[in-house]
């Protein structure tokens, strides 16, 4: 009974223990499910602010985008995709300094985020550090090598860096460069700094084919195919885009378009584009208007309406060579010779260095009979332009006296 009567308080005494043992395991439970709960609540309030952050960015609100991403930072400033989007609105503000330190953060916090490294790239380039830009979009490219995004901007600093090849190898190495049309059309651009409009034209053509309905990539082929001589398919490309309701009124088109047909022989269509053109409001001031109406006009025997336009370019851009040149073929095929002969030279005051102006007086000076004083002209506009096979078969023709419309007089 003694021993028992020991050991009951020391029994008792254990289940105590036990239970202040078992409260104090359960307050600490407790206390933990409580700081994981606040902090689920944390990054909800978090990601609820950044997500008010970035409908506000895409709305153009800036102001407004950059006060609840500050607002998510406050709340939690380890949230790698908030320091990003605080860059781009600050980006977008032209605020590059406080932008490079957001992205800067972000870099750091996650240096395997593509994105922190894309518009790192972004803000380098804006403060004309192009190295560090390439550095970046490469990096970028790097994370994520299958987004063409990174890859064409890293590939656009080399080409500003006067590294072209380099460019067009690295653009080659990209994993999905045969079937990306950005990756396409960055290539058609370098063909055309290569001056290679040939191949320019088929990288373009190709990234048409990979995105129809990418406006940028229609009109970059339909340039690439002017360089190339390939007026016909430029042609039926700029009719295309001229059908859709956003480029109908569009006077960059529509000019194109008149150059297209004119050198398709189409010069009457030609010429009803510029007429409806210059007859606008906004384009009776176009001087480029003007001038391709005039040549239509040439081209169908329309004298009245090329004496028009070489006026009109004249009282538009008297200092420019245009409206004389247009002049002088306007009285030529009047056959004043003596006035077209007047209206060259005072072209050529405007624009000395124009082989085109020198072969032209060539041509009327040989309507005059002047042989000599054309063969030097034509002399000197084929040494402008050496390789103008024009120019060289009208210099043997002025050699040989063949443009001599009587007895050659002395200059």
């Amino acid at each position: 009974m003694m021993n028992a009567k020991r050991t009951l308080p020391a029994v008792l005494s254990t289940a105590v223990l036990l239970s202040l043992v078992g409260c104090t395991g359960q307050g600490n439970y407790t206390r933990e499910g409580v700081s994981m709960a606040k902090e689920r609540m944390s990054f909800l309030k978090s990601a609820t602010e950044w997500e008010l952050a970035r409908q506000a960015f895409l709305a153009g609100d800036l102001e407004k985008a950059l006060r609840k991403v500050d607002t998510s930072l406050e709340i939690n400033d380890t949230v790698v995709k908030s320091h990003v989007l605080k860059g781009r609105i600050l980006i977008e503000m032209g605020n590059l300094g406080t932008a490079l330190e957001s992205l800067k953060t972000a870099a750091a916090l996650d240096p395997e985020e593509p994105d922190a490294q894309y518009y790192l790239g972004i803000v380098y380039e804006r403060i004309n550090e192009p190295e560090l830009a390439r550095e970046s979009f490469e990096r970028a490219c790097d994370l994520d090598d299958y987004n063409p995004v990174y890859a064409v901007a890293a590939a656009e600093m080399m080409i500003d860096l006067d590294r072209v090849e380099e460019a067009k190898v690295y653009l080659g190495s990209i994993p999905m460069a045969e079937n990306n049309a950005g990756i396409r059309q960055s290539l058609g651009h370098i063909a055309l700094i290569e001056q290679d409009p040939a191949k320019a034209v088929q990288y373009f053509q190709q990234a048409r084919l990979l995105a129809p309905d990418d406006a940028g990539i229609a009109e970059d082929l339909i340039h690439a195919q002017i360089l190339a001589g390939k007026w016909r398919e430029a042609e039926r490309n700029i009719a295309l885009l001229l059908k859709k309701p956003e480029n109908k009124d569009r006077q960059d088109l529509m000019i194109l378009h008149a150059k297209a047909l004119m050198n398709t022989g189409r010069a009457v269509e030609a010429r009803t584009i510029y007429q409806e053109m210059v007859s606008q409001a906004e384009g009776r001031s176009d001087v480029e208007g003007w001038i391709g109406l005039a040549n239509a006009s040439l081209m169908v025997g329309d004298m009245r309406t090329v004496r028009k336009a070489a006026t009109r370019v004249v009282q538009l851009a008297p200092d420019s060579h245009e409206g004389y040149a247009i002049y002088a073929m306007y009285h030529r095929e009047a056959k004043d010779y003596k006035s077209a002969y007047s209206s060259i030279e005072t072209a050529i005051e405007k624009l000395p260095n124009d082989a085109g102006l020198y072969a032209l007086r060539a041509v009327i000076l040989g309507d005059m009979g002047n042989n000599k004083a054309a063969l030097a002209s034509i002399t000197h506009a084929a040494k402008l332009d050496p390789t103008n096979a024009q120019y060289a078969r009208m210099l043997t023709d002025f050699t040989r006296g063949a443009y001599a419309a009587g007895n050659a007089t002395s200059e």
